[in-house]
C-alpha cells in the first residue's frame, strides 16, 4: 500500500508564507509527476503546480511567482512554498501523485488534504 501525507497548512494573514510537504511512504517503487492541487468550499478541484521526475514544472497562473514547487526524490516528498499569500488562497490543498510500485504499471494516488486558510 502507498500513502500520501500532507502537512504544512495552518492559518496566516494575507502576505504571509506557508510550506506545505506531501511524503510518500509504503510500497514506493517510483514516483512520476507529483502535483498539488486545491479545493475552495463550492469549487472544483483545480490544479496548482506539477513536477515531473526530472524537475519540470508547471503553475496555474493564479500562482505563478507566487509559489515554489520542488521535490526531494531520495525523501519521496514534494514541497509547495507557498508566499504573498491571498485570501483567495484559501482552500483544502492535495497532493496528487503517480507512482509504481512494481517494475510495470503506475497508479495515481491522492492525499487527504491539509487546510489552508488566510486572512485579510
Amino acid at each position: 500500500q502507498v500513502q500520501l501525507v500532507e502537512s504544512g497548512g495552518g492559518l496566516v494573514q494575507a502576505g504571509g508564507s506557508l510550506r506545505l510537504s506531501c511524503a510518500a511512504s509504503g510500497s514506493v517503487f517510483r514516483l512520476h509527476t507529483m502535483a498539488w492541487y486545491r479545493q475552495a468550499p463550492g469549487k472544483q478541484r483545480e490544479l496548482v503546480a506539477a513536477i515531473t521526475s526530472s524537475g519540470s514544472t508547471n503553475y496555474a497562473d493564479s500562482v505563478k511567482g507566487r509559489f515554489t514547487i520542488s521535490r526531494d526524490n531520495a525523501k519521496n516528498t514534494m514541497y509547495l512554498q507557498m508566499n504573498s499569500l491571498k485570501p483567495e488562497d484559501t482552500a483544502r490543498y492535495y497532493c496528487n501523485a503517480e507512482i509504481m510500485t512494481g517494475i510495470i504499471g503506475s497508479t495515481n494516488y491522492w492525499g487527504q488534504g491539509t487546510q489552508v486558510t488566510v486572512s485579510s
